[in-house]
């Protein structure tokens, strides 16, 4: 099975804190979705899926549901024009609250989407005003009953956890509206300050205060111990899904499953290799009315194809699993990882189970540093 992912790089404002590729003008927009459509033509001849059947799409960015019914429409039939899309396929849309109306919905549902990504981030108004997110407290409150009266059963929302005025009282409150709203699935990310953002430039002039990592740690916690009291699956760093509704799409990024990018800055992976298309909109347009696929690719050798497991599967509640090590990379390799794993089992932030390394709770707070440090 495999994946398609397709970036809508377009947004009505920029959130302080994102580093994704996205423009706030929809200058090119017409020509990006003529280009879109190329791209989808010339990547089936391309073949990089092994003719495997795709069981998800996903439509990512930037602000997929800033595009017309019609627009995604158009692209969709392409995507079934040239590909073979499993009829019980997963289709996510990634929409911001103040985009949604009956008016699109219906319109999603009629398209073959069945999953909709729900950016609220936070329920309290100062905090949207920081990040400088579009929507209204209000707007996000109504917004789950409506997708429900649309008739949509599957979403997740997203929500954002110690950003400077986030308070644990807070944080708690918009877990409780969560498990209120019975919402099957939730994606949480501490506030990250990248580079070259407006939120790393205003807290370097002092405009704005910086992020906390005791308040980040605490506020993690809190959500693991929420989260598993409420019934909720953590089976990714960052995702909760109550049994039966895990994300399959993102899942397929973390247990190898191939898939294929479109749009400018997507990434693709089919298990052997890596491929990224330029990230600029209008180099992207150019080459794609050349006929030309607008990426790099990068083969893949054996030690980062078992780097890349251990990142990944160290994310997930099943852990790494040392027979899947031992199959790939041989039983030396295997004995090497167990032994720097050690020292992460003494201290408590590892254990291992059913011949799987398992981070712990604690151990989580610390996944990124625990995976380079067992990295070949």
């Amino acid at each position: 099975m495999a994946g398609i992912y397709i970036h809508i790089p377009f947004c009505r404002q920029a959130c302080h804190y994102c580093n994704f590729h996205f423009s706030t003008s929809l200058h090119y927009k017409n020509d990006f979705i003529t280009a879109l459509l190329k791209e989808i033509e010339l990547q089936s001849t391309n073949n990089y899926l092994q003719n495997q059947p795709v069981e998800t799409l996903y439509f990512g960015g930037g602000t997929p549901s800033l595009l017309s019914n019609d627009e995604i429409k158009l692209i969709t039939e392409q995507l079934h024009r040239y590909f073979s899309i499993k009829q019980d396929a997963e289709f996510t849309l990634e929409a911001n609250p103040d985009d949604i109306t009956n008016e699109k919905l219906s319109g999603w549902k009629q398209t073959g989407i069945n999953r909709l990504s729900i950016g609220i981030q936070s329920l309290f108004v100062e905090d949207l005003q920081w990040m400088n997110r579009t929507h209204t407290a209000a707007h996000a409150k109504k917004v789950i009953a409506q997708a429900r009266d649309a008739g949509f059963e599957h979403f997740t929302v997203d929500l954002i956890y110690g950003t400077p005025g986030l308070t644990d009282d807070k944080w708690k409150q918009n877990l409780d509206w969560v498990v209120q709203q019975n919402i099957t699935h939730l994606s949480c990310y501490a506030l990250t300050v990248e580079e070259k953002t407006p939120l790393d430039k205003q807290i370097r002039q002092h405009k704005k205060e910086n992020t906390n990592a005791e308040q980040q740690s605490r506020q993690f916690i809190q959500l693991m111990d929420y989260a598993q009291q409420a019934g909720f699956e953590h089976y990714e760093i960052s995702n909760f899904a109550k049994p039966g509704h895990r994300s399959k799409h993102n899942s397929s990024y973390w247990h190898g499953i191939p898939y294929l990018g479109l749009g400018p800055s997507a990434h693709s992976f089919n298990g052997n290799s890596r491929q990224w298309n330029v990230s600029n909109n209008r180099q992207y347009i150019q080459l794609l009315q050349q006929n030309s696929i607008p990426f790099e690719k990068e083969e893949l050798t054996t030690t980062q194809k078992l780097n890349e497991y251990i990142m990944t599967s160290l994310r997930l509640m099943e852990g790494c699993d040392l027979d899947k090590v031992t199959k790939h990379a041989g039983a030396k390799q295997t004995e090497q990882l167990r032994k720097e794993a050690s020292a992460f089992i003494q201290n408590g932030w590892l254990k291992e189970e059913n011949n799987h390394l398992i981070l712990t709770q604690e151990g989580k707070l610390f996944a990124d540093r625990i995976a380079s440090d067992l990295f070949f």
